[in-house]
């Protein structure tokens, strides 16, 4: 069994082949978001302040944070928006940027053990970001492209995703605190995506032996009715031993869908976090069918 612990300040999160599928809230992330990227830009988060504690509401046991803005000082505002996020909030974070700069300013924000993102097979993405994560101590999102691009091979993909892991060992990162994202291509330009994620996603589990994310919402890009196809997916994900995903948790399909498949895979002992969540959502439901029940009988 292989954990990955995360951490903030008051909290800690397992990720692990045995336990409850975390899911990692999207929401804080400006790209394709005008509004919030330009009142990030003029310093008002209010908007990421208010996504943060309905993510955690919602069920969100880990949230992202990309502050991704063009001509805008990403370092600086994703700093900023980390110690805001953990001033309201104990979960944990993961640390979302393409920019190294930012990457480090926001570990030096951080209180706790994060998870960065990301780190690919790349030979100068490498080089820059793993002696950042063994500094921090941190763990790590490898996402399974280098050089060549993205293959639609998942077998290559897969031995991009050996080579990060190989790589993090030579810095003395154990591959419990390596993430592997198999990439979800979109299914509606390649009708294989589902199936390449699912093997691949088993391989990294038994060969390698790491867990897995995903940014979920990718397989139904261009597709409609975006929600129902991700509500899919990602039980059928976890069934093939994904641990983790980078999506919306304030789709309650979605998140209904996580929560029973946690129980079919065993992951909720004696069903208690669906019983604590829709009993609570149900107020007098249990007792009215216990009343419905006596009414029946002879």
């Amino acid at each position: 069994m292989t954990d990955t612990i995360i951490s903030s300040a008051g909290r800690e999160v397992a990720i692990g082949f045995d336990r409850p599928f975390v899911v990692i809230g999207e929401r804080i992330n400006p790209t394709g978001r005008k509004l919030l990227a330009e009142e990030m830009k003029q310093g008002d988060y209010s908007r990421v302040e208010a996504d943060a504690l309905a993510q955690v509401a919602a069920g969100a046991q880990v949230l992202d944070v990309n502050a991704g803005i063009p001509l805008a000082d990403e370092p600086a505002i994703l700093a900023e928006c980390i110690r805001l996020i953990q001033s309201i909030t104990d979960v944990p974070l993961c640390i979302d940027s393409s920019m190294i700069a930012a990457l480090q300013a926001g570990l030096e924000a951080y209180q706790g053990k994060a998870l960065l993102n990301s780190v690919t097979g790349e030979e100068e993405r490498l080089e820059a970001v793993l002696p950042l994560v063994k500094k921090h101590g941190c763990a790590v999102v490898a996402i399974s492209n280098d050089d060549t691009g993205i293959s639609e091979d998942p077998d290559v993909r897969f031995e991009v995703a050996r080579k990060i892991v190989e790589r993090a060992g030579d810095y003395g990162i154990p591959a419990s605190d390596v993430v592997v994202d198999p990439l979800v291509m979109p299914i509606g330009a390649v009708g294989t995506a589902g199936k390449q994620v699912m093997h691949l996603v088993r391989r990294l589990r038994e060969e390698l032996k790491v867990n897995t994310t995903c940014g979920a919402s990718n397989l139904s890009f261009g597709l409609p009715n975006r929600e129902g196809l991700n509500a899919a997916f990602i039980p059928m994900a976890m069934a093939a031993g994904m641990t983790s995903a980078i999506t919306n948790p304030l789709k309650p399909d979605l998140i209904q869908a996580v929560r029973g498949a946690d129980i079919v895979l065993g992951h909720d002992p004696e069903c208690m976090n669906w019983i604590r969540v829709y009993r609570e959502s149900e107020p007098g439901g249990g007792q009215r069918r216990r009343r419905s029940r006596r009414r029946q009988g002879p």
